[in-house]
């Protein structure tokens, strides 16, 4: 956090804002992995998107700005629809194994991004602007989803779960091009 006096408003904002993270990073880190590299990333991805929702929603608590508001109706409702695509291809995806080479490849890219991920959110500089902030600690968000979904295709996964991940990566450039051009002006 920033050394400047922050308002009560920017303080509980930031507050939920942190605990969100601190449960995103838990559960992501803490997920229980299989032989299956497609189960593996929907069982990570399923608590990133999920904070994702809950950041929006937290968010929408305190904005009046209409085009953020846009932004994280959008990510919740994306990102929900997600969350049951996984689900419903969990099990049958999870069939798929994957040689242990592959698997620790995998992984050792998915702790790099998310490191980054993690420390960037966390180390978002925080203000009064709470319009400003969650920009600046989602576009790193939807960095990691990114790269999360582009390590994943490098990788032999279950064919149910290509077209999710081209989606999470057309949608959150997508969203990312939105957040930096508003940004100039919140």
């Amino acid at each position: 956090m920033t050394d400047r006096k922050l308002s009560n408003v920017a303080k509980a904002y930031l507050c939920r804002f942190y605990e969100i993270l601190e449960q995103m990073t838990e559960n992501m880190t803490e997920a229980e992995l299989t032989d299956s590299l497609s189960h593996n990333f929907i069982v990570q991805m399923i608590p990133h998107h999920m904070a994702a929702i809950e950041m929006s929603e937290n968010l929408l608590q305190y904005t009046t700005c209409v085009p953020l508001q846009n932004i994280a109706l959008n990510i919740i409702d994306e990102q929900t629809k997600s969350i049951d695509n996984m689900k419903n291809i969990l099990c049958q995806c999870g069939e798929q194994d994957n040689t242990p080479l592959d698997l620790c490849l995998y992984q050792e890219g998915f702790s790099q991004i998310t490191c980054t991920m993690f420390t960037q959110m966390k180390n978002a500089c925080s203000t009064n602007n709470i319009n400003a902030d969650f920009i600046r600690e989602m576009i790193p968000h939807h960095e990691g989803a990114i790269r999360m979904s582009q390590n994943a295709l490098l990788y032999d996964i279950c064919s149910e779960l290509v077209p999710i991940l081209e989606a999470i990566i057309k949608s959150q450039k997508k969203g990312i091009c939105e957040m930096k051009k508003l940004l100039r002006s919140v």
